[in-house]
C-alpha cells in the first residue's frame, strides 16, 4: 500500500479527525510526563512559568520569536513594558502583546500528517522553499512538528499546538520508535544491516542502535524496513551511504504508537484527545455528572433505586381464538353457578 503512493503534490489536504484510525494499542513513553504537561491537559494551572514559554503555548509565536518580540517592547505585564525574557508570569499576571492579551493555553492536540516530498518542515525557509505549513488548512491554529523529515522525504510527521509535547515525544528517552520503508539502490548485504543493532559512528557522530531487514531485492534495488528511537539529521541517509548505498526513497510509516494506516499524501489527521491520553500514560477523564443517567443509574425522588413495572406478555393468539378462549371461560363460569343453585 505505502509503494504505491500517489506523489503528485498538487491536492489540497484534507483535515478530520480520527477515532481509533492511526493508532496501534499502548506502545507507552518510557519516561515519565513532566507535571507542568499533564496539568495542561487537566486545564490545571501549571504555576509560574516563563514569559516567552507563556505567549508560545498560548500559540502566538514559537519561544525565540517571543523573545525577539519581548526585546523589541511589544509585550506588556501589568501595564508595564517588559523588555527582558528573564521572567516568571502566573494566570494572575495581565500579559498583553501589541495591547492584546495573551489567552490561556490550550489542552494540547496532537495531527498526522501525511508530508510530500518537496516540501520543507519549516515555518519559513531562507531559500523562499514551500513549507509543509503553507500546506495546511488555514483553521488550524499554530502548530509544531515533532522531529523532522528533510526534503526529499516523504509519510507520517506528527504535528502538535504545545510546544513542551513536542519536545517531549522527540526525546530518545520517551521510548518512542519510528519506522520507516527505504528504497536503495544495490544489491544489500543483510550482514550490515545486522551489524547496526549496536550502533555506529560516522565521521565523529555516533548513532545508537538501528533495526534494519532486508524485506525485497530486485535487480538494481532493494526495499528495506528501518526502525530506530533516535531520528538525527538525515540519519538513515547517511548510514546508508557509509553501508554503500544511495537511499532513493524514504517513507516514514509510524512514530511510536500512531501509522500512516490510511492517510494519502497530504491529508491530516486529528488524534481523538482519549486517544492520546491513553498514548501518554495519562488517567483517562472522569464522566461527567451532568451525562444522562441509564435506566439502571435512575434513581427515585426519594433517592432509592427506581423500578420499572413490566407490561404483561403480549399474547400471540389471533385475534379469533382469542375470542374463543372468552366464550369457553364464561360457560364454565355458567354451568358452575347452576350448579351451586341445584
Amino acid at each position: 500500500m505505502i509503494m504505491n503512493t500517489n506523489l503528485s503534490g498538487s491536492r489540497q489536504p484534507k483535515a478530520r479527525t480520527s477515532g481509533k484510525r492511526g493508532g496501534k494499542r499502548p506502545q507507552s513513553p518510557r519516561s515519565q510526563i513532566p507535571p507542568s504537561l499533564a496539568r495542561l491537559f487537566d486545564q490545571e494551572d501549571a504555576g509560574p512559568q516563563r514569559l516567552a514559554k507563556v505567549m508560545a503555548n498560548a500559540g502566538l509565536c514559537s519561544r525565540r520569536d517571543a523573545e525577539t518580540w519581548i526585546a523589541a517592547g511589544r509585550v506588556e505585564i501589568n501595564g508595564t513594558p517588559q523588555l527582558s525574557p528573564a521572567i516568571n508570569v502566573s494566570a494572575e499576571d495581565d500579559v498583553r502583546v501589541d495591547g492584546k492579551p495573551v489567552n490561556a493555553p490550550t489542552t494540547p492536540r496532537l495531527w498526522r500528517y501525511y508530508k510530500p516530498r518537496g516540501l520543507i518542515v519549516s515555518h519559513r525557509d531562507e531559500q523562499g522553499r514551500k513549507t509543509i505549513f503553507e500546506n495546511l488548512p488555514d483553521d488550524l491554529p499554530r502548530l509544531i512538528s515533532i522531529g523532522r523529515l528533510d526534503l526529499d522525504s516523504e509519510g507520517l510527521l506528527l504535528l502538535t499546538n504545545n510546544g513542551d509535547l513536542a519536545r517531549h515525544l522527540e526525546l530518545p528517552d520517551t521510548g518512542w520508535t519510528r519506522k520507516y520503508r527505504v528504497r536503495v539502490r544495490g544489491q544489500v548485504d543483510s550482514g550490515k544491516l545486522a551489524s547496526l543493532k549496536d550502533g555506529i559512528t560516522i565521521d565523529g557522530i555516533s548513532y545508537r542502535g538501528v533495526l534494519a531487514q532486508l524485506d525485497r531485492q530486485a535487480a538494481s534495488n532493494a526495499w528495506l524496513t528501518v526502525a530506530l528511537k533516535e531520528g538525527k539529521n538525515r540519519e538513515i541517509r547517511r548510514i546508508m551511504d557509509h553501508l554503500g548505498y544511495s537511499v532513493s526513497r524514504l517513507i516514514r510509516i509510524s512514530y511510536g504508537p500512531f501509522t500512516l494506516n490510511t492517510l494519502e499524501e497530504g491529508d491530516l489527521d486529528e488524534i481523538r484527545p482519549a486517544i492520546l491520553r491513553d498514548q501518554l500514560g495519562l488517567p483517562r477523564i472522569q464522566e461527567s455528572e451532568n451525562k444522562p443517567k441509564s435506566a439502571s443509574q435512575a434513581r427515585t425522588p426519594s433517592g432509592q433505586p427506581a423500578r420499572s413495572r413490566a407490561k404483561p406478555p403480549r399474547t400471540n393468539r389471533p385475534k379469533s381464538q382469542q375470542g374463543d378462549r372468552s366464550n369457553a371461560d364464561h360457560q364454565r363460569k355458567t354451568s358452575r353457578r347452576r350448579s351451586d343453585r341445584t
